[in-house]
């Protein structure tokens, strides 16, 4: 692999500890949701920072695979919903849900674009056949 870009980031004390980059951009505390036993405190988590990281890289693929067939997703936005849940066998495990909301889109350009960037991006290709991903394409009501 070509590098293009490394990152490092160090947390100490796990879900409930401090997450710091070492360019000190991210440097933030952590905390477990009140629904994990945790105090609910105003701190970020593991799957709000994966939510963040994977919209943003969907993101980008989306922007990638609309500008190859020249079409313009104008004012497009993705949300990342991260589920921790637990297995039959009651071992953690994630799940996310991809909205892409690609305005005045129509379905059929919308639907190949979606499956497209889940192709190319590489937090996709990174969790398949690990994380269970659903991808959703949001449209104007009048599309």
């Amino acid at each position: 692999m070509k590098k293009l870009y490394k990152a490092t980031v160090t947390t100490s004390g796990g879900r409930e500890g401090h997450t710091k980059s070492d360019d000190g951009v991210l440097d933030l505390d952590l905390s477990k949701p009140k629904s994990m036993g945790g105090k609910g405190e105003k701190h970020t988590n593991p799957e709000q920072l994966f939510g963040a990281a994977y919209s943003a890289c969907y993101g980008s693929a989306l922007l990638a695979v609309a500008k190859k067939h020249k079409v313009d997703i104008g004012d497009f936005n993705v949300t990342a919903t991260v589920t921790l849940g637990l297995t039959e066998d009651e071992e953690l495990q994630l799940a996310v849900i991809l909205d892409s909301y690609l305005p005045g889109i129509d379905i059929e350009t919308g639907e190949k674009l979606v499956n497209e960037a889940h192709e190319m991006c590489p937090y996709s290709r990174a969790t398949r056949d690990n994380v269970d991903v659903t991808l959703n394409l949001l449209l104007d009501e009048e599309d």
